[in-house]
């Protein structure tokens, strides 16, 4: 962890012109770097917030995240971004203004399943117990207001049969050292790994009916499933928190695609029109966003909140096109029908970390911790009806692996 917050400094320097040939980081360049950001802020203005749910907390309506680089999330810091999901990947580098002003920022930590990965790992409620502990001594916080139980269930009978998570939390809000209960939630419907699997939509249903969790992250994007669609509907008339994650489908794709930029509309951007549509037209609570750097905080939470454009409208309607052509949904339809069992959901959604969300570093090093590669793919086809997206699978999977193998 402290290994990678140095790296993440080291870029923070070298972005802001701070070192040069190694010598030690002159004021003017740091009086430099804290310009930019208070400019950044500036241009970006305060973005507004929604109530998550029905507990009353406001939070804007995008977030911040624990992998954004460090000036983009100082300049969140100033336009108002109170809500950041992964804090606990800060480690030693909390940013300072958070630790300074605790209360005024919502911290969330993501517990994973232990002995195994998300598909064949366990809830086991006292190593959960620990790892937020751990997570709290390292990253300074004190408590963390949201523990989210990261990749959520396998179906729904696991919901009330298994309550590790939940009693792990209860301990650590006895504590006071958690607040709030939250899930992201994948889909396992057809994953031949998980026996009995069902879909984000249907678990995410049971798991708001249920009553113990107050909100809930969710793969969402333009172009989404009608199943998806109608829960988010339904959360918001129950007061479940929703927030879309795994936005950016292919947008990292677009941006460098040079026929696909130059018919798209003029007074706009991918990440521009991607924040005014998941904060105006669809019934979310907020969104997280992937951020690299100041341009792309800019370029992005500039539209924050903002209404929809006629620029934007055709944007999106570009962007979706685009994406049900290149971008897996992750819907993991095609999965039990893999004759080599290849996760195929997992190989792509590494894809996207590392053409959409420029986390290349990432994306290579779960790539490899997988035990079935893509080169596993034999080409058989089998695969291909079951894609809603029609995506071409074997040829994707041999793309995947020469990039991240």
């Amino acid at each position: 962890m402290a290994q990678k917050q140095e790296i993440r400094r080291r870029r923070f320097i070298q972005s802001s012109a701070a070192t040069i040939a190694g010598l030690a980081v002159p004021a003017t360049a740091c009086a430099a770097a804290t310009q930019s950001i208070e400019e950044a802020a500036r241009r970006v203005g305060r973005l507004p917030k929604h109530k998550l749910g029905s507990g009353g907390r406001e939070i804007s309506v995008l977030i911040g995240a624990g992998d954004w680089s460090l000036e983009a999330a100082e300049a969140g810091i100033r336009s108002g971004i109170n809500f950041w999901h992964k804090s606990d990947e800060w480690g030693s580098g909390t940013p300072k203004a958070i630790l300074n002003n605790r209360d005024a920022h919502y911290c969330q930590v993501c517990v994973d399943r232990v002995r195994g990965n998300h598909e064949t790992g366990a809830q086991d409620e006292e190593a959960h117990y620990q790892f937020v502990k751990s997570a709290l001594k390292q990253t300074g916080l004190r408590y963390f207001d949201d523990m989210q139980f990261h990749f959520g269930y396998h179906n729904i009978a696991e919901i009330k049969g298994n309550r590790a998570m939940v009693r792990a939390f209860e301990r650590l809000k006895k504590e006071g050292l958690v607040r709030h209960l939250c899930l992201s939630q994948h889909n396992y419907a057809g994953n031949s790994r998980v026996p009995g699997g069902q879909n984000a939509a249907e678990i995410l249903t049971a798991v708001m009916e249920d009553g113990l969790y107050e909100h809930a992250q969710i793969i969402y994007s333009y172009g989404d499933t009608p199943e998806m669609n109608a829960f988010v509907s339904a959360a918001r008339k129950k007061g479940f928190g929703t927030i879309a994650m795994k936005t950016t489908r292919g947008v990292g794709r677009m941006v460098q695609g040079q026929t696909f930029m130059k018919e798209f509309p003029s007074g706009t951007t991918p990440h521009h029109a991607l924040a005014r549509w998941l904060t105006t037209r669809t019934e979310l609570d907020a969104a997280v966003i992937s951020i690299n750097s100041l341009r792309e905080f800019i370029d992005t939470c500039s539209g924050a909140g903002k209404p929809m454009r006629s620029a934007d409208t055709q944007a999106i309607e570009q962007m979706v096109a685009y994406a049900d052509r290149e971008a897996c949904r992750l819907c993991n339809a095609c999965m039990g029908h893999c004759a080599e069992h290849i996760p195929i959901a997992d190989v792509l959604r590494y894809e996207r970390y590392a053409l959409d969300y420029g986390h290349g570093e990432r994306a290579r090093r779960l790539y490899a911790l997988l035990d079935k590669k893509a080169d596993r793919c034999i080409a058989c086809g089998d695969c291909l009806p079951h894609c809603p997206q029609r995506l071409s699978i074997p040829e994707k999977l041999i793309s995947v692996h020469q990039i991240l193998g």
